[in-house]
């Protein structure tokens, strides 16, 4: 059986030939709509240029010469698309809009769609957006940030954009999108089962019941398939024509005049009404998902011949003959001088360089940024006014909880296009209050709720990024992360390397975490295992002990965000919040008075208490506080001195000052609270081993292989001063 490939590429040349094409499937002329003879022409040649995209690209893989087959066939009606969003219209692309991307580029009428998009397909590092590292529709100058494989991940975040546009008109804040501007993003039929897109429409929904502005439109292209699962008939119809809060419209995806009134219709609506609509466009899958998908084992033949003789280009190709727009000999060689001019791109792309060693790949990991200058801190009559009667109380000791809050209000002062937002961080203060009094301080357009879904908050945080603000998003506990790891792995941390550094989503995400909260909530709210977040290339994780260093930390974490266009992971210890004492009953030694304004501590640099050579430990977080309880027995009834190392650098970890502080030490115990397997314990000790010429005596305590428990009993899958205690003694 041939390539269904070569057949839909000679079908369309029989056609033209024969003067046989499917029958109309609209009355609709482009006349009727305003489409002009150049409009339909331009159109229809879009159309060709992704068809020929994506037949060269079928043949570059099998000479090894293209490392990306999943086209945009069949769906070639998204062009009209490409014509209808304005330039300052942000668009988040499903991987079937090569029509969209081609047509949209005619709004820089110097650009090469042809060879831009045939860089990404052979993965060479003249790409103009990822520089060969995958292949994607996206373009700085195009407003169109990078894309993967998608599968609805993008909504979330395309929602977030949508909210911001008002929320930076009301708060002057200074983004690069225009107030009037729409935010658009496709995606198939099947990732509308997704939960990820279940959650942003619902949010779309919410915000809508809400009477909040969220100019959004929602672009469903309807196959019927996902990869080899059909989807019900009419099922998206069925769940989306009635939502509450989101206009529905459906349009034929294969009769370019129909089409085109359609989703006029759907931007209009958005630009004018600012609310969001799921426009429905009914399409077809030609050649299957990829290269590599032999539709004949989950279709039959006939089926797929009925398919193909819908081919979109077929109707726009008779849409243009009815219109006297061109002749039929006119479409075929502009039909193969498209080829050709594809061919040639081929033929250059696959002569120019890719990415070559480890340093060229991950030289775009960490941003080089569009910098943003310092922000000053806050002048001391604009404190006085906004801390109020808590201007007084400043220069008292303080808990962690309550530190946290003062920095949050001062760097919310000094950073304007700052916003915090989570499940009950408003008029709650959030669970453990250490938002208390934000939103009394600074409204509900920098200080708000959202839905209790952690995809939601994140995908908004990527979405205010976009657009000129620095978003400060609250997970309210370390466990619910996992219900919204993606948005932060694949979408947040990937935006760098996928677009080579041109497009940047900074932002300070604040997590409650790690556990010791006795007899308090069992696992999902004594969540010890961190693994998840060290291995995101890219994301600073830093961990405060106490609430010295998590106002100083803050600040610099604010810092790294604003100026480097860094996303920060704030891991917050519960057990530690409301911690006053250290020793003994009411000696208030965990308490501290709220540091100078320029007071920070620096990117990798770590806490020491004491001085040893002898015995060393090292540790963050919970584990710091117990070793500083540890500290006291050891000196006090053994006279043993320890010295105690802070990381609170998680990710990337602190090696230089860690080897600098324990270098010629006998005995170094370090002190990991998360569980033993993938803990932060067995990564120190490898760096160790490989950097150190002579090691000292080590050992590790940590958390057990386990869930945190309920009740009393999580003292045993965790470390103690006891343990801590014991293990220095054994030293000996």
């Amino acid at each position: 059986m041939l390539q269904r490939d070569t057949i839909l590429d000679d079908q369309f040349t029989q056609s033209l030939q024969s003067n046989v094409f499917p029958s109309p499937l609209s009355p609709l002329s482009p006349e009727d709509v305003g489409l002009s003879k150049k409009d339909t022409i331009e159109l229809l040649e879009s159309q060709m240029i992704s068809r020929h995209l994506d037949l060269r690209s079928r043949i570059l893989k099998k000479t090894n010469q293209s490392y990306y087959t999943i086209g945009s066939s069949g769906h070639e009606g998204n062009v009209v698309l490409g014509r209808v969003f304005q330039r300052s219209d942000t668009g988040f692309l499903h991987y079937r809009s090569g029509a969209l991307m081609v047509e949209r580029y005619r709004q820089i009428p110097e650009s090469d769609a042809i060879m831009d998009i045939m860089l990404s397909l052979v993965a060479s590092k003249d790409d103009p957006v990822s520089a060969g590292r995958h292949k994607v529709f996206a373009s700085l100058a195009l407003n169109i940030p990078p894309q993967t494989s998608t599968i609805a991940s993008h909504l979330p975040k395309a929602v977030g954009l949508a909210l911001s546009i008002q929320k930076a008109k009301v708060l002057n804040i200074k983004s690069p999108l225009p107030y009037d501007s729409v935010v658009f993003c496709s995606f198939g039929d099947a990732s509308t089962n997704h939960s990820t897109a279940l959650g942003a429409l619902n949010m779309a929904e919410w915000l809508t019941h809400n009477r909040v502005p969220l100019p959004i439109v929602f672009i469903c292209e309807d196959n019927g398939w996902g990869i080899s699962v059909k989807t019900p008939a009419d099922w998206v119809e069925t769940m989306y024509s009635n939502r509450s809060g989101i206009k529905y419209i459906q349009g034929n995806g294969l009769h370019l005049p129909n089409v085109y009134l359609k989703a006029q219709e759907a931007v209009d609506y958005a630009r004018s009404h600012r609310r969001p609509v799921f426009l429905h466009l009914k399409m077809i899958r030609l050649m299957g998902h990829a290269g590599s998908d032999i539709e004949q084992n989950y279709r039959s033949l006939s089926d797929l011949k009925a398919t193909e003789s819908q081919d979109p280009l077929l109707h726009s190709a008779r849409i243009a003959l009815e219109s006297k727009y061109l002749t039929n000999d006119e479409i075929l060689q502009m039909y193969e001088d498209i080829r050709l001019k594809v061919e040639m791109a081929a033929d250059e792309a696959i002569q120019r360089d890719q990415l070559s060693g480890a340093q060229e790949v991950m030289s775009a990991i960490i941003s080089t940024p569009r910098r943003s200058e310092p922000m000053s801190p806050p002048k001391e009559e604009t404190r006085k006014e906004v801390f109020a009667r808590q201007y007084q109380d400043l220069e008292q000791p303080r808990t962690l909880a309550q530190l946290l809050n003062t920095a949050l209000i001062d760097l919310m002062i000094q950073y304007p296009n700052s916003v915090v937002f989570g499940e009950d961080v408003a008029k709650k203060g959030g669970v453990y209050h250490v938002t208390a009094g934000l939103l009394d301080r600074f409204g509900l357009h920098r200080v708000f709720n959202t839905l209790l879904d952690e995809q939601s908050i994140l995908g908004t945080a990527i979405g205010l990024a976009h657009n000129g603000f620095l978003p400060i998003p609250e997970i309210q506990f370390l466990a619910y992360l996992h219900n919204a790891e993606d948005q932060l792995r694949g979408e947040a941390a990937t935006l760098s390397f996928f677009s080579n550094s041109q497009f940047q989503n900074p932002m300070v995400i604040r997590i409650a975490g790690l556990a010791y909260q006795k007899g308090f909530g069992g696992h999902f709210h004594n969540d010890n295992s961190i693994t998840v977040l060290r291995d995101i290339p890219g994301l600073i994780v830093v961990c405060p002990s106490n609430g010295l260093d998590a106002v100083r930390l803050l600040r610099t974490s604010f810092k790294l965000a604003h100026e480097d266009k860094r996303i920060i992971v704030f891991l917050e210890p519960i057990a530690l919040y409301h911690v006053k004492d250290l020793h003994e009953d009411k000696d208030s030694l965990w308490m501290d008075i709220y540091p100078p304004l320029e007071d920070c501590i620096a990117l990798g640099e770590v806490g020491v208490y004491g001085d040893s050579q002898e015995h060393v430990i090292l540790t963050y977080g919970n584990g710091y506080f117990l070793s500083r309880q540890a500290e006291k027995v050891l000196l006090d009834e053994y006279q043993i001195k320890v010295k105690i190392i802070d990381l609170r650098w998680l990710c990337p970890l602190p090696m230089d000052a860690i080897i600098r502080e324990i270098d010629n030490c006998k005995h170094l115990l370090i002190v990991d609270e998360g569980r033993k397997t993938g803990s932060i314990s067995e990564e120190i000790i490898t760096l160790l081993m490989e950097n150190l010429k002579s090691l000292p005596r080590i050992r590790r305590i940590t958390g057990q292989d386990s869930w945190i428990p309920l009740g009393t009993s999580w003292q045993y899958v965790l470390p103690s001063k006891e343990d801590i205690i014991k293990a220095v003694l054994e030293f000996k």
